[in-house]
């Protein structure tokens, strides 16, 4: 029986996405995504608690180099791919990395229409998906608040 290995993950861009050519030609796109996680603070309820888990994904082919045309830092983004631990040596001790591989990536079609809310015209373009409602916007102050930089 075969396991099943599948990330998905919704967050913002840390920094512009840098991309580069591998020996054998290939482009590898390399990005750092934030999730972020609240929660009410168990003693003072008008407070809240907040994590923010960070990401690499790298993006491989074809698609690397057309979604390094357009992603930029602060853009929200979907990833969807598998999780890829390796490691190396470093001055005679084992190091390991975690990323996640994507197969596929979605972002704001800036030529598509952009649907009108009560967030107004300057609030993020999100894909649809499940995870929004199936809308194209979140709103303007949410997506202020969970960018961590």
């Amino acid at each position: 029986m075969n396991g099943l290995n599948k990330i998905v993950i919704m967050g913002f861009l840390g920094a512009d996405p840098e991309l580069r050519m591998a020996a054998g030609g290939t482009a590898v796109l390399k990005m750092r995504v934030a999730t972020n996680e609240s929660w009410p603070d168990k003693d003072e309820k008008d407070k809240w608690q907040e994590r923010t888990e960070w990401h690499r994904v790298t993006v491989f082919g074809k698609r690397a180099e057309t979604l390094a045309k357009f992603l930029r830092k602060g853009m929200l983004v979907t990833v969807d791919g598998q999780n890829r631990t390796s490691s190396y040596e470093k001055e005679g001790q084992k190091h390991y990395s975690t990323e996640i591989v994507a197969y596929a990536v979605y972002s704001p079609d800036e030529r598509g229409p952009r649907p009108e809310t009560s967030a107004g015209a300057d609030a993020p373009f999100a894909p649809p998906s499940a995870l929004n409602g199936g809308y194209g916007r979140v709103p303007a102050a949410t997506a202020a608040a969970d960018i961590p930089f």
